[in-house]
């Protein structure tokens, strides 16, 4: 019997939470595109993406706006 550590267990036995196979990735994709659909998720997509290109931006203008105030 393993025995208790805080969050971890001590012993032969490891807690494995985050470790995702192929069916439990296809079964979540299922319910995703049951619960969206396809087209929804498609706009998620390109959202997301906006998103994450506005987010690099702003931090590329910030990185030349500290470079420009150093020189």
């Amino acid at each position: 019997m393993p025995i208790l550590a805080g969050r971890n267990l001590i012993g032969k036995e490891k807690l494995k939470l985050a470790s995702l196979g192929t069916p439990e990735l296809l079964i979540i994709l299922v319910v995703v595109l049951l619960v969206f659909g396809v087209g929804r998720i498609g706009k998620i997509g390109s959202e997301l993406g906006k998103g994450i290109s506005a987010f690099r931006s702003g931090l590329r203008e910030g990185q030349t706006d500290l470079n420009d105030e150093e020189n």
